[in-house]
This record gives C-alpha cells, structure tokens and sequence, in this order.
C-alpha cells in the first residue's frame, strides 16, 4: 500500500487496512495537509481490493483536536485576504467544499470504516467520526461539537449526520451548547457503538478485532450491505426495498454464496473470496 503524508499513514495487515492520525506533535489537529491528504489516503483504500474494513485510530493519545486554528484561523475570519468580498466569499466556499468532500469521502468509502476513539475527538473530530460507520472509544474520550463555542456553524458534516446517529434531540443539545461530554454519556446516547479499556490501545485493539469479524464476511456481502445501507437515506422502505432487491438480482450469483452454501453443507468455516 503506497501512500506518502506527514500526517496520515496507511497500514494494513490481511483485509484490514488502518489510516492512522499522525501529527501527534500537535495532538493530531487537522491542518491544511490533513485535508489534502486524507481523500488521497481514501482513494488508495477504495482503490485496493484486498481491504475489506478499514479503521481510523490515532497515533498518541489524542484522536483530535479538531481543526488547526493556528493554521486556518486567518482563512477563517479573511484576514490576510485580497480581493472584493465576493471573491473572499467564493476562497471560502471552495475551501469548505474541498473539506467537506475530504471528510465525506470516508463515507464514500465502499468497505465499513470503524474509529477508534481517545481523548479529545473535538469539532473536526465528530465531523470525521460521524462519517463512519461504527464507533469505538476509550474510556478518556471526549467528544465536542466545538464550533458554536468558537463562533462557527459546523459546516463539514455534523449537523447532516449526527442526528441519524444520535437523534435530533441529542444532536441539538450537542450542537447548541458545545459542551465535551464522556465516553459513558457518548455510548448512553449512541454516539460510540461501547466503550473499551482502560487504556487507548484496548479500544484500538478491539476495533480491529470488530474489523477483522467483518472481513471474515463475504465481501459481496458487506459491500452490498453497506451500499443499502447508504441508499435508504431520504427514500421510503418500499423505495429501500426496490433498491435491494435490484442489488441482489445484479450481485447475488457469485462465488461466495456458492461457498458459503458449500461450507454450511460440510459444517466448515467459509472461505470467502470476492469473486
């Protein structure tokens, strides 16, 4: 797997790849490299059929900060700038644009994405971890919807995909207040799948065995179901529906449902291929 960054690293052992926060020198805070970097760490992962799960962990004790204000603020509040206001306005949308779709292409990501969460995973760090689809934590994390408390409005992800997660109530109260809350208060409103310790490592170590269950699965299987998955979103059941059973007329017949019929036969485990 070849990938070069100063602040992501790509790992992977058997199906399952690692993109690892590696800025521990400023607790992994997102700053313009981040943004670059990480729809190209994705786009390697997308692009390599053996991985089958992919977990976001970081390295040290910090999953993150959140965004870089020593680095970004100036593009923030335009200081330094040139150029009428429209033009500052339009530098601004493209720049979020490029974050946004930096952040949603995690989501994009056609295999399950896990995080694992410790300490602070604030502001940029919900956006990111909303944008998988199972969460893990140590029992030091800390999570914050930070923005409201810096007078910025979450622009990357968070109010469109917290409430699916926790609900609107929850969400709001996140959002409104900016307020850390727990791991144990995380978990209590679904924010985080459990809570693993004690230390950072364990819960590392248990998203990679949760991984490692799901890429055991035929990755027919998997892949189909996280792209029905995806696809309920903003259409009906009987819209749902339609889609799966579509899916499953293109994608049903192949190897691994032989194997797996094979394997049920002979009371073995499966071995699943892909193909």
């Amino acid at each position: 797997m070849s990938f070069a960054s100063d602040v992501i690293e790509l790992t992977r052992e058997g199906a399952v790849a690692t993109l690892w926060l590696n800025r521990v020198d400023a607790r992994n805070a997102l700053g313009t490299a981040f943004w670059a970097d990480l729809p190209r760490a994705t786009a390697v992962l997308a692009a390599d059929p053996q991985v089958r799960a992919v977990v976001i962990a970081p390295r040290g004790g910090h999953f993150t900060v959140g965004l870089d204000l020593k680095e970004l603020g100036a593009s923030l509040t335009g200081g330094g700038a040139r150029g009428s206001a429209a033009a500052r306005a339009r530098g601004r949308l493209e720049s979020v644009r490029r974050m946004q779709q930096a952040i949603s292409s995690v989501a994009e990501l056609p295999v399950p994405v896990i995080a694992a969460v410790s300490g602070y995973c604030l502001g940029g760090g919900v956006d990111l971890i909303t944008a998988c689809d199972i969460r893990v934590a140590a029992p030091d994390a800390v999570f914050s919807v930070r923005e409201t408390r810096m007078a910025i409005v979450a622009d990357l992800g968070t109010l469109q995909r917290l409430p699916r997660i926790v609900g609107p109530g929850h969400a709001a109260e996140l959002a409104f207040t900016g307020q850390d809350i727990d791991a144990e208060r995380a978990a209590a409103i679904g924010l985080v799948n459990r809570v693993v310790g004690p230390a950072a490592d364990d819960a590392i170590a248990a998203a990679h065995d949760l991984a490692a269950t799901i890429a055991a699965n035929s990755p027919w299987a998997v892949r189909g179901t996280k792209a029905v998955l995806r696809a309920n979103d903003g259409r009906s059941i009987d819209e749902g529906l339609d889609f799966v059973a579509r899916w499953n007329a293109l994608f049903l017949e192949n190897d691994d449902l032989v194997e797996a019929l094979g394997a049920f036969l002979e009371r073995r485990p499966p071995n699943f291929t892909g193909r």
